[in-house]
């Protein structure tokens, strides 16, 4: 009997676990350790601050529906990856063996590499849902005394989407209190364009969403370098294309929210074993999603190594949507069971990007296949129907995590809502 291990519990680890278990069934043992006992439903966290959720709706206990599956679940930190030796150190000093490693962990939020910047600093964020609740009570104390509003996402991010998201719920909740009057708004951001979203763009992406800027009165600064940020004040370089200082930006704030970059989480990033990681600290895959030095460890979600789409004045990172780790997923679960009959690894990931974007009283969504261009598809729309099919999303998303369900869901149910559209 193999011991597969799946170090990670979010929107890789836990479907990860599910189809993984549906593919071996009892003939092998599935063990998932996370720090956390809970999952949640990380593309909903913009919604926290406003209280359009609260923080418990987008968790769920993980104990008993990995029980009810029949994979064991280890509630520990994980402080050390060792793949020389097939091991994984938990931060209470204990060892977990594996015959297949699968890293799905997520990033580290580097938070640190700009002065001031995060919870701990002075701007919010929404890359977590602890830190959602926290932006929530920034929140509150910004509509006791509102003021200017900067949101984006710093040089180096790789996670877009939920930064013009964030933006507009806002927006759209200042109009909902009719005080939008009071505050002004800013978009600032690594990108070089507005809606660039580290993939080039995805359709007219650029098109709808300065359109939809210019149409709520938000500025934006692009290929902007945060320098450092202190209380109510952040300090942007804005760079020309070729990388050249043009501007330097003093920008007053009442309330930010900016996206970081990310990082290997440090059991990973840290180690000693040549092969497993890239500088950053995020895991090398082939094809496969198999590492390929130790060919018995794959990977899944943001935690893997992308190259980025283009080279950019300022630099932006490759995005890894809920479709694209799906299919990691699923390509992952047949490789393993194919080795573990006897076989080569066959199964590829799609490597495809989908987002629906909720932008408050109307949406954008846009799937590219592949992301990196030329592309078989490119696709955007827009409208109130997006709003609408990210709440549907967050609730089969979070009935299936409760249910145990293991079927692949995004690509099916977008290039329905692909369909419909287009037949509008």
């Amino acid at each position: 009997m193999a011991k597969i291990v799946i170090l990670g519990a979010g929107i890789g680890g836990v479907p990860m676990a599910y189809e993984m278990k549906e593919m071996v069934n009892n003939d092998h043992e599935v063990v998932v350790i996370s720090d956390s006992p809970t999952f949640h439903f990380v593309p909903s966290n913009p919604w926290v601050p406003p209280k359009w959720r609260t923080p418990e709706e987008l968790k769920i206990e993980l104990a008993p529906v990995f029980k009810k599956k029949g994979i064991t679940f280890i509630q520990k930190a994980a402080s050390k990856v060792d793949p020389e030796n097939n091991k994984i150190e938990l931060a209470d000093d204990s060892v977990v063996e594996y015959d297949y490693l699968i890293i799905a962990t997520g990033p580290r939020l580097a938070f640190d590499e700009i002065e001031g910047f995060g919870p701990e600093g002075h701007t919010s964020s929404v890359c977590h849902v602890d830190h959602a609740a926290i932006a929530a009570q920034d929140w509150e104390k910004f509509m006791e005394n509102p003021g200017p509003i900067i949101v984006g996402a710093v040089q180096g991010a790789s996670c877009f989407g939920p930064a013009y998201e964030y933006l507009m719920i806002l927006e759209a909740e200042l109009r909902k209190r009719k005080i939008r009057d009071q505050v002004p708004m800013t978009l600032v951001t690594s990108e070089p364009y507005v809606g660039h979203l580290g993939l080039g763009g995805v359709g007219d992406t650029k098109g709808m969403l300065e359109s939809g800027l210019r149409a709520k009165t938000i500025k934006w600064v692009t290929n902007a370098k945060v320098d450092k940020i202190e209380a109510g004040m952040m300090y942007v370089t804005e760079v020309d294309e070729n990388g050249v200082e043009k501007k330097k930006h003093e920008l007053p704030f009442k309330h930010s929210m900016m996206l970081p970059a990310f990082t290997g989480i440090d059991a990973v990033r840290h180690t000693k074993a040549e092969g497993l990681i890239n500088p950053r600290g995020f895991i090398l895959v082939d094809k496969h999603q198999r590492n390929p030095t130790f060919k018995n460890i794959y990977s899944v979600g943001v935690c893997v190594a992308l190259p980025p789409v283009e080279k950019t004045p300022v630099p932006v990172g490759t995005p890894k949507t809920g479709y694209m780790i799906e299919s990691m997923v699923t390509a992952t679960a047949h490789n393993i069971a194919n080795e573990l009959a006897g076989k080569e690894p066959s199964y590829e990931p799609s490597l495809s990007a989908l987002c629906l974007a909720d932008m408050g009283d109307s949406g954008i969504a846009f799937m590219a296949a592949p992301q990196i261009p030329p592309r078989n598809i490119t696709w955007s729309a827009q409208g109130r129907w997006v709003h609408w099919a990210k709440i549907g999303f967050e609730k089969y998303f979070m009935r299936k995590i409760r249910k145990g369900i293991s079927e692949p869901f995004y690509e099916k149910a977008m290039l329905k809502i692909m369909g419909v559209v287009r037949l509008k």
